[in-house]
């Protein structure tokens, strides 16, 4: 029983510190993002991405960013890659992405997510995933490089259709397109 109550306990206090969050008060939401570090777990992620998302100070949005890049959970990945290919939080994807290649938590089973989210926006939000790409240690499954090649490809024969003027971000893709290649060399 003393477990149960702890563990109710543990999560009003959470609800709390997330109502703080979800205040604007600048000086509760620093405080709360300081408490959930000792408190918070997985699922507190997603309620503070959402007020990042309708816009906090920049000092909050560093302390966010740092909040993210700290956490070691492995199942932290999976929320992080949700928000990353949702269009409502298109706004905080490049902050986000920063998160990841500091982040301890390894994310190679993503790489097709991390090509496609490439593809998908502008220069920067593909260099970001370049260098979370070139960051990952592996080991892939050939299914994923597949998939990253397919997508790739696609990517190439529409831009020789359409002559895009971005040509710093196909260059980009082409950079991503060299490692997928290496990285599935390296399995074969």
């Amino acid at each position: 029983m003393a477990s149960a109550e702890r563990a109710a306990e543990k999560k009003s206090k959470i609800n709390l510190i997330l109502n703080d969050i979800s205040s604007g008060d600048e000086k509760k939401v620093l405080e709360g993002l300081k408490a959930l570090k000792v408190n918070g777990d997985d699922k507190v992620i997603l309620p503070i991405i959402e007020v990042w998302s309708k816009g906090v100070s920049q000092k909050t949005a560093d302390e966010i960013v740092t909040f993210i890049g700290d956490i070691k959970s492995t199942t932290s990945a999976q929320t992080i890659m949700d928000v990353l290919l949702d269009d409502q939080y298109n706004n905080i994807h490049l902050p986000l992405l920063t998160t990841i290649w500091n982040s301890k938590v390894d994310y190679s089973e993503y790489i097709v997510d991390f090509v496609n989210i490439a593809i998908k926006h502008d220069f920067m939000v593909a260099l970001e995933c370049l260098t979370i790409i070139e960051n990952m240690e592996g080991p892939f499954e050939e299914h994923h490089m597949l998939d990253a090649e397919i997508s790739l490809r696609e990517y190439a024969e529409k831009h020789n259709e359409e002559k895009s003027d971005d040509d710093k971000k196909v260059q980009m893709i082409l950079e991503i397109s060299k490692l997928i290649k290496s990285f599935d060399e390296h399995i074969m």
